[in-house]
């Protein structure tokens, strides 16, 4: 069995939460990636959003809403994913970057057409009446 460590950020509007998709993807993912050998998950934070939405976030003021795991999607039977998620401003003009092919801003509606961890997340963040 193999777990996936991953961070993601967590940025609700309006009761929308941003989201990701990756080119060559029919999924989206909340944005984030996995961490490098040796870093925090602020580091791993910071980074991630960098490359993918080119914004920098504030890891430092990030406040954790919770860590969820799933069976990851796309990989073989028997791996899992953790995604450490945080809630965090941000500096910049959000922007797809790198891999990402586009950025929306998705509802609970929306719920199936994301990873089963994001489901999960957005199940919690529904239910905390942050997602509409």
């Amino acid at each position: 069995m193999r777990e996936i460590d991953k961070v993601a950020w967590i940025l609700l509007v309006d009761g929308r939460i941003l989201s990701t998709r990756s080119r060559g993807r029919d999924v989206w993912y909340l944005p984030g990636g996995k961490r490098e050998p040796g870093e925090s998950d602020q580091d791993t934070l910071r980074r991630e959003v960098a490359e993918e939405l080119s914004v920098e976030v504030d890891a430092e003021g990030a406040v954790h809403v919770g860590t969820f795991t799933a069976p990851a999607h796309g990989q073989p039977v028997g791996t899992t994913v953790r995604m450490t998620c945080y809630r965090a401003d941000y500096q910049g003009t959000l922007r797809p970057a790198a891999e990402i092919a586009e950025a929306a801003w998705l509802a609970y509606a929306d719920r199936p057409r994301v990873s089963p961890v994001d489901q999960i997340i957005f199940d919690h963040l529904h239910a905390a009446e942050l997602l509409h």
